[in-house]
């Protein structure tokens, strides 16, 4: 076994990346809580203390792995609260979460399916109010109709993107059908260009 590190800034940035990579293709095919640190160790061909290098724990990996995605969803979120009306702030939220459940397919499927990611995820408060906001921005009322069709849109999205049976779409045809769904479950109507 060997180190993972690469020489130079531009080179520890590609070694974290790689092992970003790998820890998120585990994470996939066994769980969060399936995959420990030894098998992303094993898997690239390094030592566990060359994992440390970059990462102490599991969860510090977890966190990298989904910072950029995490990242995307504030900046929906702040502009969905910037529209003035109650669907206006529901559709832009729709479209937001669309387009990043498209980009980040395989993450945000396991986001939405791996009990071990969400019950880590919870203890990150701003993580987990994070997570919660998308929801609160595409209910319509206070009802709890409203509140389970905005549940429903979000699982249901991340579901299909990252279903294995569903990746024979291309992204545009993938982003267009689970908007139109969406919609439908909320019972938005769709903005006119």
């Amino acid at each position: 076994m060997t180190g993972l590190a690469e020489a130079g800034p531009r080179g520890q940035e590609r070694t974290r990346q790689r092992l970003l990579d790998e820890a998120c293709r585990l994470f996939a095919l066994y769980s969060f809580a399936g995959t420990s640190l030894q098998m992303i160790a094993d898997h690239l061909g390094v030592t566990k203390a060359a994992i440390y290098h970059h990462f102490k724990t599991r969860d510090d990996i977890l966190t990298a792995v989904i910072q950029p995605a995490m990242e995307n969803l504030r900046t929906i979120i702040e502009t969905a609260k910037a529209q003035r009306t109650p669907s206006s702030r529901a559709d832009t939220m729709l479209r937001g979460f669309v387009d990043l459940t498209v980009k980040h397919r395989r993450l945000i499927g396991m986001i939405g399916t791996d009990p071990g990611i969400t019950s880590a995820l919870q203890s990150h408060p701003d993580i987990a109010e994070l997570l919660q906001q998308p929801g609160e921005l595409l209910m319509s009322d206070d009802s709890p109709g409203s509140e389970v069709a905005a549940t429903v849109a979000l699982a249901g999205i991340a579901a299909a993107a990252s279903s294995p049976v569903l990746q024979r779409f291309d992204d545009d045809a993938m982003r267009e059908q689970l908007l139109a769904t969406g919609r439908r479950i909320l019972g938005l109507r769709a903005r006119r260009s």
